[in-house]
């Protein structure tokens, strides 16, 4: 089992209330839903952390391709109106 340690945290009362109406609806401990919230959170931040790092050096490789913002907005008003075209 891993081990464990404790961590005081400061919340708003309405967060604390809801928290504890969770608990009570889930039967579980304020803490296990603390400790899982911060788990997943801490989860998608370190994954988002990752693939921002993964795109940065991939847009420092020379094979990296990037477009003006123009001409990115051009090119999706332009299939935007393609689209509409068909659907009319």
């Amino acid at each position: 089992m891993e081990q464990s340690s404790t961590m005081t945290i400061r919340l708003p009362a309405a967060m604390k209330d809801k928290l504890e109406r969770l608990a009570a609806a889930t039967e579980r401990s304020k803490a296990f839903l603390a400790a899982k919230a911060i788990e997943e959170f801490v989860a998608a931040q370190e994954w988002q952390i990752r693939m921002i790092q993964e795109a940065l050096r991939e847009a420092d490789t020379p094979k990296a391709r990037f477009m003006e913002h123009e001409a990115v907005v051009k090119k999706i008003r332009s299939r935007m109106a393609r689209r509409q075209g068909k659907q009319t």
